[in-house]
């Protein structure tokens, strides 16, 4: 298991006109700027659950929903809940 740095700056990924504690996704970025940097995120609800990548594969998905590469994802999701949730099909998070 990785070691969190305590000193992180978490950035909340959520609209600007948001309000509320969310669930939101939250990013820091590790020390370095190589391609191996870490990158951690977390859900807001679950502080505790951070999951770790790099830099170089952060920056590859950026790239890639930039892109539209996964826009599939999201087709049919309402705002305030998921298509899955519209089903009544169990959810996961991250």
């Amino acid at each position: 298991m990785t070691d969190i740095p305590p000193d992180l700056t978490w950035v909340r990924a959520a609209p600007p006109e948001a309000t509320g504690p969310g669930p939101w996704i939250e990013i820091a970025f590790g020390e370095g700027d190589d391609a191996e940097a870490p990158v951690y995120l977390r859900e807001t609800s679950d502080p505790d659950n951070v999951v770790t990548t790099n830099r170089r594969k952060w920056d590859a998905f950026v790239l890639g929903v930039q892109a539209g590469e996964f826009d599939h994802f999201v087709e049919g999701v309402a705002e305030g809940g998921t298509s899955a949730e519209a089903d009544g099909a169990p959810t996961s998070t991250v």
